[in-house]
């Protein structure tokens, strides 16, 4: 009898102890997010993601046209394709689709796709336009007939909070593909695989970052590797922060072109690059509220070099470059007022060559040495994140991805973004004159800050001479840009926007084999944007 007391005593004790823990359990909860688009365009001498109106590119330091992409892009860096002066128009779509399976305030897994379709009616893929070793082959789902695959795994990653183990701090981690971002808009934001952390000690929040862009065999070191550390604090009305992150690339570029004696063009395989680079950015920056006015200030400086590993006869090409920003918003009822300056060291193209690589020469036939314009990490979406203007740096009407003769599509090697090479004043002004309608209309100059050439033109200084001289020039141009947001419902929204750039001499490049400087007339585009949030 006793035992059976004590037996019963125990099932209960086991019951209660379960119920509890179910009833401590946390459930499970699912939710999902993301946006469908879509995108039309027009403009006439402005670079699409379809390159056929390719003009312009990296004239001083690290960007590369891969030898698949020379006939469309056309000869002499990618300018004067066979889009020059030509009206280009066409659609095309995106859409987001995000899980987040959360267990409770301190555990959640996210699971997010991309899907594209650049351009509707296209014949196929063109993830060979994209960069190389970017290995996407998107553009599929905007194809006749379109049961394709077209889905682009974009995140996968775990998010959990540390237990408590003596550590009297908050500290949260994400482990797997996520956003390795810093100041997006003026440096970095890329998708990869990394650990980062969350350390919170008030004011002060700390983040770690480790990511891993590349592994080759696992036996050798051809790895690359890419440590941060990031810090903000609450300082009043002010949230100030630094950060530092080494790129740490013992194969670098990532992966280049290797052409094949009888292949065509277009199946130019990819293979790693042959050299190897060590990169510092170190930055700073400010956002905040000053009265009524608000402030956003960014510095940020690029450090370190690129060296040839196979026989380091090659001379290493240093680099050290510098960007800076400061944005003012002046907010007054349905009104806001605002300017921004924009300034981005650029080359010298005596001494940096088209790529900036090891062994490669300059115009003038000697060994690149020196990358003095400002650079971003290989893979960063900087280009696509600044959102400063429609026709130069690509605002594209607040459309992802996109157009700007100014955006760098270089996603295997360090290249110059949107900014690198270039200044800029802004003036704009909106007003939300309906709570359905609001109107922005902007205005920059844009100047070149290349010494003895120009950032994105490569006109020459004596053409028809034989003379590899490049021309400096100062002014890329004035920008003027409307945009018009229209808020259908609360998660249906309808963007039209237009730019007009009066070009500068800064554009001009020198066409076909004459030698013969070309001006281009004035490029511009229209951008539309029908985007459904859910």
């Amino acid at each position: 009898m006793k035992k059976l007391t004590v037996l019963f005593l125990a099932g209960l004790l086991v019951l209660a102890f379960g119920a509890t823990v179910s009833a401590q359990a946390p459930k499970l909860e699912f939710r999902a997010s993301g946006f469908i688009d879509a995108q039309t365009i027009y403009s006439r001498n402005v670079p699409s993601y379809q390159a056929t109106s390719a003009l312009y590119g990296q004239v001083n330091g690290d960007f590369t046209i891969p030898a698949a992409l020379a006939p469309i892009f056309g000869t002499g860096s990618g300018k004067g394709g066979p889009g020059l002066n030509k009206y280009e128009s066409g659609w095309e779509s995106r859409a987001h689709l995000k899980f987040d399976a959360i267990m409770g305030p301190n555990l959640s897994g996210t699971i997010f796709f991309e899907i594209d379709a650049k351009r509707w009616g296209n014949s196929g893929g063109n993830g060979f336009l994209s960069g190389p070793g970017n290995g996407r082959d998107e553009g599929i789902y905007g194809t006749w007939n379109t049961d394709k695959l077209a889905v682009e795994v974009k995140n996968i990653y775990i998010d959990f909070g540390l237990p408590y183990f003596g550590i009297p701090v908050p500290i949260t981690m994400r482990v797997g593909a996520q956003p390795i971002g810093v100041r997006p808009a003026m440096l970095v934001y890329s998708d990869g695989m990394g650990v980062t952390a969350g350390i919170k000690i008030d004011p002060l929040l700390i983040a770690p970052i480790y990511a891993k862009p590349v592994e080759g065999v696992d036996f050798e070191a051809d790895d690359a590797d890419v440590y941060g550390l990031h810090a903000n604090a609450k300082l009043g009305t002010f949230t100030v922060g630094g950060y530092g992150l080494r790129y740490q690339m013992n194969t670098y570029p990532f992966m280049v072109s290797a052409p094949v004696a009888g292949l065509p063009a277009a199946l130019t395989p990819l293979v790693p690059g042959t050299n190897k680079a060590a990169m510092w950015w170190w930055g700073a920056y400010l956002d905040g509220k000053a009265g009524p006015v608000d402030l956003n200030f960014d510095f940020v400086y690029d450090y370190g070099s690129v060296e040839h590993t196979p026989n380091n006869i090659a001379r290493h090409v240093s680099y050290q470059g510098w960007a800076t920003r400061l944005k003012v918003d002046y907010p007054w009822e349905k009104f806001n007022f605002g300017a921004v300056g924009m300034y981005a060291s650029g080359s010298d193209t005596r001494s940096t060559s088209t790529t900036g690589l090891p062994g490669s020469a300059t115009n003038l036939g000697q060994p690149s040495r020196r990358v003095s314009g400002y650079v971003v990490p290989p893979g960063s979406e900087q280009d696509t994140g600044n959102n400063e203007s429609i026709v130069v740096y690509g605002t594209d009407a607040g459309a992802s991805g996109g157009i700007g003769i100014a955006k760098n599509a270089n996603y295997a090697q360090m290249n110059r973004g949107g900014f690198g090479g270039t200044w800029f004043a802004k003036l704009y002004g909106s007003v939300k004159a309906t709570p359905w309608y609001k109107i922005t209309l902007q205005g920059l100059y844009i100047g070149d800050t290349t010494k003895h050439g120009n950032t994105l033109g490569n006109a020459l200084k004596f053409p028809g001479t034989g003379s590899t001289l490049l021309r400096n020039d100062k002014d890329v141009g004035w920008e003027l840009d409307l945009i018009n947001e229209f808020q259908i419902y609360k998660n249906l929204q309808f963007i039209l926007g237009g730019g007009y750039l009066w070009a500068g001499d800064a554009l001009d490049f020198r066409r076909g084999t004459s030698l013969s400087n070309f001006s281009p007339k004035n490029p511009w585009a229209v951008r539309t944007r029908l985007r459904y949030d859910f």
